[in-house]
C-alpha cells in the first residue's frame, strides 16, 4: 500500500510485499484456522450469490432494430398523426371554445408542450442509425494527430510539443481534475502486450460486495485490449480494498468526497494515463466482448465517447425495476437509435468508452451537476467532438429495486435536466442538437401537463368553471380520443412493445417530480446527489407516493360530491375524467403500498441516461 503526497490510497495488489509468517503456538493456530474457514464460508455464500446473479444471464432484450423498420414504421403513422393534429387543434382552436380564460391557456399550453415533445419523439425516431460491432483497424489517436507523420496540427499547446491530458491540482488537497500539460507521446497507446491500453474504472460508495464483485470479476475478463482496472472507493470501506486485492485491480480512495461522482472520476484520471477510459457503475457487469465491439468506434479520431445501453437484467424478478426498465428500453431503443442517427446521443453514466483526450479538452467531469453525465456531454459537443451509440446490450445491471430508490433516481434526473436547460441554451450548438438537449431536458417537465389535466375536472366538478365552452361532452371526446390514441399508438410502436401500461402509470403517478424539481431550480435550492440504492427496502413505502395517493383520493372524493349534486351529462364527463386520473395514479403508486407483483428482491439486490425524445 502507497500512501500519496495527499494522503490518498491507491493499492495494487501486486505491490503487496510477501512476508513470511512468524512462529505461532498452537493456541495461535487454531484461532487462525477457525478464521480461515469463516472467511471460506463467506466466499462460498459470495460464490453462490453470484452464480444465481440475474446480470450473468443472457440478457433477454435488445436495442437493435431490424435495419431502418422502425424509420419506414414511423414515416408510415406520420400522415396518421398529422390528420389526428389537425383534427384536434382545429377543434379546439375554433373561435368561441375559449370558457375560462386561465384554464383554456393552461389547456392550450399543456396541449402546444405535449405536441411539441410529440413532433421531437416522431423526429428523433424516424431518423434512427443502425450501427453493428466495428472491430479495430488502429490504435485510436487524437484529434487533429497522425500518427504516422508526427503530432500535426493540434491546438496551441500541442503545436509546441505538449497537449493536455487530466491532471490533479497540486495547490490543494482538492483532488479536482484540471488540465495539465504532459508529454504529447504520453497519450499514445502503449502497453507490452501491443494492445491498446484501456483504464476501466469503477466508482463506488458504500455499496454492497455481492453487487460489486461480478462486476469487478467480469471487468479483469474483457478481451480486445490492455485493461486496467481501477476500483474508486468514496465509502473508505476496508471490504471493497480486499475485493480489490482478490481481483488484482487498483484500488484507489481520495482524502475528500467533493464532487460526488464526478469528483471521484476526476480523481481517478489524474492518476491513470491510458488514452481510452471506459466507466462502469458498480452494479453493471460488463459482457467480455464489450472493448470488442466499441473499441472500433474511437478509430475515428473525432469520436470523443461511444454510449452502450444500459439494462436491467432483474427486471423480471422486480416490480419496479420491471416497470423502470420499460421506460428505460423505449429510450435505448428507438429514441436512441434516433439521436445517434442525428449525431445527439448524450452520455448516459455507466457502459461508455472515452477518449482521454476529449475528457481533457472539456476539464473532465463537471462536478456541480446532479447529472455530470448530461452536462458533460454538451460540452463536448459543443466542442466538436462526436458521439456514438452502439445498439447492444454489452453490460447488464440492475434497476431500482422498490419505489423510493426509483423515486430517489427520477428526482436527481429531472433536477439534473431541468437545471441544465440553461446551459443547453447558451450552448454554441448546431440547431439540431440545440433541439435534441431542450427535447431531453423538457420531457422532465411532463409532470406539469399531468398537474393542469387534474386540475381541470375539479375546477368543473367544484366551481362549475371549465376550460372550453360551446362544447359537450360528446363532442371533446370525439377530437381528443383519436389524438390521444394515436399519440399512444406512435410511442407503443416505437418502442417495440417494450412500452408498457405499468410503465405509463408509474410515469403518470410520479408527475410531482418534474413539479418539485422545476421549482427546485428556479429557486436555485442546492441538490444533492443521491446514488440509487442498488438493494430494495421493502413493498410498503407509503411515504414515497403521498402526493399521487393524496390527489386520487382528491379526485375520487370530488367526484362523489359532484355526483351528489348534479347527474347530469357535463358533471358526469367531469367524474369520469377524473376517475381516470386517479386510477393512473393509484395503479401507478401500487408498488410502494404492499403489493406483490414480483418479487422485490434478486440474488444480489439484498440491500440497495431518462426517457426523452
Amino acid at each position: 500500500m502507497t500512501i500519496t503526497p495527499e494522503h490518498e490510497t491507491i493499492t495494487h495488489s501486486q505491490q503487496l510485499p510477501s512476508v513470511a509468517p512468524a512462529a505461532r503456538p498452537p493456541v495461535a493456530d487454531n484461532a487462525r484456522n477457525g478464521a480461515d474457514n469463516a472467511r471460506n464460508d463467506a466466499r462460498s455464500e459470495t460464490r453462490t450469490a453470484i452464480s444465481t446473479d440475474p446480470r450473468l444471464a443472457p440478457p433477454a432484450w435488445q436495442p437493435l432494430g431490424p435495419g431502418r423498420a422502425l424509420r419506414r414504421r414511423m414515416l408510415l403513422v406520420l400522415p396518421l398523426n398529422v390528420l389526428a393534429f389537425f383534427w384536434y387543434f382545429g377543434w379546439l382552436l375554433a373561435p368561441g371554445r375559449v370558457g375560462n380564460v386561465l384554464l383554456y391557456a393552461l389547456l392550450l399550453l399543456a396541449e402546444v408542450f405535449n405536441a411539441v415533445q410529440a413532433l421531437g419523439f416522431w423526429w428523433t425516431c424516424s431518423r434512427e442509425r443502425v450501427r453493428r460491432r466495428r472491430p479495430r483497424v488502429r490504435a485510436p489517436g487524437n484529434r487533429g494527430v497522425d500518427q504516422g507523420a508526427g503530432l500535426g496540427r493540434v491546438h496551441r499547446k500541442a503545436a509546441e510539443g505538449v497537449t493536455l491530458v487530466l491532471g490533479v491540482s497540486t495547490d490543494d488537497n482538492t483532488a479536482r481534475c484540471v488540465p495539465q500539460p504532459r508529454d504529447a507521446a504520453s497519450l499514445l497507446p502503449v502497453a507490452l502486450s501491443g494492445q491498446l491500453a484501456v483504464d476501466v474504472l469503477v466508482p463506488v460508495y458504500n455499496e454492497p460486495v455481492d453487487v460489486v464483485e461480478p462486476t469487478l470479476a467480469a471487468a479483469v475478463r474483457m478481451r480486445g485490449a490492455q485493461v486496467h482496472v481501477c476500483l474508486l472507493d468514496d465509502g473508505d470501506n476496508p471490504r471493497m480494498a480486499a475485493l480489490a486485492s482478490r481481483y488484482g485491480v487498483t484500488y484507489i480512495t481520495r482524502p475528500d468526497h467533493r464532487g460526488a461522482k464526478a469528483g471521484n472520476l476526476n480523481h481517478a484520471l489524474g492518476r491513470t494515463s491510458a488514452p481510452i477510459v471506459v466507466i462502469f457503475d458498480c452494479d453493471h457487469v460488463p459482457h467480455p466482448e464489450f472493448l470488442e465491439a466499441t473499441l472500433g468506434y474511437l478509430d475515428d479520431p473525432g469520436v470523443g465517447f461511444v454510449q452502450t445501453p444500459q439494462y436491467y437484467a432483474n427486471a423480471s424478478t422486480n416490480e419496479v425495476a420491471g416497470t423502470s426498465w420499460a421506460q428505460q428500453a423505449l429510450f435505448f431503443g428507438g429514441i436512441a437509435r434516433g439521436k445517434d442517427g442525428l449525431g445527439a446521443m448524450f452520455c448516459c453514466g455507466t457502459n461508455i468508452a472515452f477518449r482521454r483526450t476529449a475528457l481533457a479538452e472539456v476539464g473532465g467531469f463537471p462536478e456541480d451537476s446532479l447529472t455530470e453525465d448530461f452536462e458533460l456531454s454538451i460540452r463536448m459537443h459543443t466542442r466538436g467532438w462526436r458521439s456514438v451509440y452502439v445498439p447492444e446490450v454489452l453490460a447488464s445491471g440492475l434497476g431500482p429495486a422498490d419505489m423510493a430508490s426509483y423515486t430517489s433516481q427520477q428526482l436527481r434526473w429531472s433536477r439534473g435536466c431541468i437545471s441544465a436547460i440553461p446551459a443547453v441554451l447558451a450552448a454554441r450548438l448546431p440547431r439540431r442538437l440545440k433541439a435534441q438537449y431542450l427535447l431531453s431536458a423538457g420531457y422532465f417537465l411532463s409532470g406539469w401537463t399531468v398537474l393542469i389535466y387534474m386540475i381541470m375536472p375539479l375546477m368543473r366538478i367544484m366551481f362549475g368553471i371549465q376550460p372550453i365552452t360551446a362544447a359537450s361532452a360528446d363532442q371533446f371526446l370525439l377530437h381528443f380520443a383519436p389524438y390521444f390514441t394515436v399519440a399512444l399508438g406512435t410511442v407503443a410502436l416505437a418502442g417495440n412493445g417494450s412500452y408498457t401500461f405499468a410503465a405509463f402509470t408509474l410515469q403518470s403517478a410520479s408527475f410531482w417530480i418534474g413539479v418539485v424539481s422545476t421549482v427546485r431550480a428556479l429557486l436555485r435550492r442546492p441538490g444533492r446527489f443521491v446514488v440509487t440504492p442498488k438493494q430494495g427496502g421493502g413493498h410498503w413505502q407509503p411515504t414515497v407516493v403521498v402526493v399521487p395517493v393524496a390527489v386520487a383520493m382528491l379526485l375520487i372524493a370530488a367526484s362523489i360530491y359532484g355526483l351528489a349534486r348534479d347527474q347530469g351529462p357535463g358533471m358526469a364527463n367531469s367524474v369520469a375524467f377524473a376517475g381516470v386520473h386517479a386510477a393512473l395514479l393509484l395503479r401507478g403508486s401500487i408498488p410502494a403500498l404492499g403489493w406483490r407483483g414480483r418479487t422485490a428482491r434478486t440474488a444480489v439486490a439484498r440491500d440497495a441516461p431518462p426517457i426523452a425524445a
